[in-house]
């Protein structure tokens, strides 16, 4: 039996032996250890079984399960778990040192919180980039945000339709009561094998309060090749199918149904002007089936009847509209730098960026 207010860690795996144990070694060194720690092997089809034979004897617990998805892994590991607290890693992903002992503070504080994340960089070829998830959020988006400590806040209610328009929740900075979540679904699989699908479990989440929000960036987000989000065609279409699953599934979102089709479509058209300048012709056409009637500018639908032309033809009045496409962004852009020049104030340091959470320090948004 494990003591109150421990925390059980949960790393779901699958052919990262060779980046797993900087993963495991982060979480082996916080400052506040793990009750326990299992990493769950989803398949693994590389040096992973014997990986976690080694880590055996530093208290590492391994369960292997057929390959279902990374979602899967996570409910495993969250049904086997035994402490108070459940914290998510990723097994490519990094955690400060004093990552448990700050989500830990931000309990004791609010020993009613349901779930919390911290903010997080983006980690390329070991460098973490300056700019932070939580500072790029859009106007408003924190608007509502309580403190109870330093870098520490909650939501007192729902904010799941927030992340309609933006989502900063990211798994490897979760941690969440062990019996709410168990009791909310765990991780939502009808979303498994989309891009983006963490979307839903993050919305499912945020249904509840209190939701604790701490604001220090103590998460690294590793990017690098076998990463299934780092395109933009990709992701804009697994967003729009994660979304249409909200909302077929979720009653609780419902009033917000109007907002969840309005992005799907935006989406949608973003992913469909990516496959055009792309050349993937047989995209652009099932996309644009996809789409609502209207949905489309008529530069868009010039692209979508464009893509179901015969090659010939259709490689002339491609390349015709992508000119298009481009010389009126840079006219949108040159005016945009006029308005901006016109406008500009000077900067005033002590007032802290819009976009940022109380306290937070603005920055690009990381990719």
């Amino acid at each position: 039996m494990m003591s109150p207010g421990s925390v059980s860690v949960i790393v779901p795996t699958w052919n990262r032996a060779d980046l797993l144990p900087e993963t495991l070694e982060c979480i082996l060194a916080q400052d506040a250890p793990a009750g326990e720690v299992i990493v769950v092997d989803d398949g693994s089809g590389d040096a992973t079984p014997a990986l976690l034979a080694r880590y055996a004897s530093r208290g590492v617990r391994g369960i292997r399960i057929p390959n279902s998805g990374d979602l899967r892994a996570r409910n495993v590991g969250l049904r086997a778990a035994q402490g108070d607290l459940v914290a998510f890693c990723d097994s490519d992903d990094l955690w400060e040192p004093g990552f448990l002992g700050a989500m830990g503070a931000l309990w004791r504080a609010e020993p009613r919180t349901r779930a919390a994340y911290a903010d997080f960089r983006i980690v390329r070829g070991g460098v973490r980039e300056e700019g932070t998830k939580f500072a790029a959020a859009p106007a408003g988006f924190w608007d509502g945000l309580r403190p109870v400590g330093e870098d520490m806040l909650v939501f007192d209610g729902p904010v799941a339709p927030r992340l309609v328009r933006y989502q900063p929740f990211f798994p490897s900075a979760l941690v969440a009561d062990r019996r709410f979540l168990l009791e909310a679904g765990g991780w939502d699989e009808g979303t498994s094998g989309l891009v983006g699908r963490d979307l839903a479990t993050a919305m499912r989440i945020a249904e509840h309060a209190p939701l604790g929000i701490l604001r220090r960036p103590m998460v690294g987000i590793r990017k690098h090749a076998t990463n299934d989000s780092g395109d933009v065609l990709s992701m804009n279409l697994g967003d729009s199918a994660v979304l249409e699953h909200v909302l077929r599934t979720r009653p609780a979102m419902a009033p917000h149904a109007e907002a969840i089709r309005a992005s799907v479509t935006a989406r949608r058209r973003q992913a469909m002007d990516t496959a055009f300048a792309r050349g993937r012709f047989d995209a652009v056409r099932e996309i644009g089936r996809q789409l609502p009637p209207g949905a489309l500018p008529f530069l868009g639908r010039l692209k979508h009847l464009t893509a179901g032309l015969p090659a010939p033809a259709r490689s002339v009045l491609a390349r015709a509209l992508l000119l298009v496409g481009t010389m009126r962004a840079r006219s949108r852009l040159r005016g945009r730098d006029g308005d901006e020049r016109r406008t500009a104030a000077p900067l005033s340091p002590a007032r802290p960026p819009a976009t940022a959470p109380p306290g937070g320090r603005g920055g690009p948004r990381p990719r």
